[in-house]
């Protein structure tokens, strides 16, 4: 059986360290914050100006005026704090967030990523997917293996415009989790969701990798 939605966020929150600053994309990503570990302190961090977020809030209790940056409705903390957009981009641009975790529509065997547009359709504005890969130390993607339509997305070269060249260090998907070597350019698969085979993975997958012993 392939990994739900919820279970894809909370291996997602495994990568999570005690202390770190952290940046939670649109979809997916944003689950994580429901599955942050026991014992572990981290502060979640959003571009459109905030910093310190909680969960997401039990129906009845939402505030319209806090939101992410993907205008779902959050919850603040006691620590929580606000400012400009231009300050929560400075944070990012400077290098001061520890982790980001993306959504994405492609990722290459080389790390790059694509997650920003589809050619022909109309995009609202890149978000700060392009900072964010830039800027923070780490990037992990969750994402399906699959499209709907059961295209491959991880691929040897990205077929869309990419977002960043080199950016991603781990990617989860719905079948598999995968490390990538952004030096080496190389791709390992690192764990398999209960049920799924390192034959389907291989039928789903276009970028070359090979297999670690824990995944076997």
């Amino acid at each position: 059986m392939a990994w739900t939605r919820e279970e894809m966020a909370a291996r997602a929150a495994k990568e999570l360290q005690d202390g770190f600053y952290v940046n939670l994309g649109i979809g997916i990503p944003t689950l994580v914050s429901n599955f942050i570990p026991e014992g572990i302190d981290v502060v979640l961090q959003s571009e459109n100006g905030m910093l310190g977020m909680g969960p997401f809030p039990y129906e009845g209790e939402e505030d319209p005026d806090l939101i992410n940056a993907g205008k779902q409705t959050i919850t603040e903390l006691p620590h929580s704090s606000y400012f400009g957009s231009d300050q929560s981009f400075a944070m990012i641009r400077g290098g001061h967030i520890d982790l980001s975790i993306l959504g994405a529509m492609q990722v290459a065997e080389n790390g790059d990523l694509a997650n920003w547009m589809i050619p022909g359709k109309m995009v609202k504005g890149m978000g700060g997917a392009m900072d964010l890969v830039a800027g923070v130390k780490r990037v992990v993607v969750v994402m399906e293996h699959t499209s709907k339509d059961g295209e491959k997305k991880l691929l040897k070269r990205c077929t869309l415009p990419l977002t960043g060249a080199g950016v991603v260090d781990m990617v989860i998907t719905d079948m598999a989790v995968f490390t990538i070597d952004k030096k080496k350019g190389g791709m390992t698969l690192i764990e398999r969701a209960p049920g799924v085979s390192l034959a389907d993975i291989e039928r789903t997958t276009e970028a070359l990798y090979t297999v670690a012993d824990s995944a076997k």
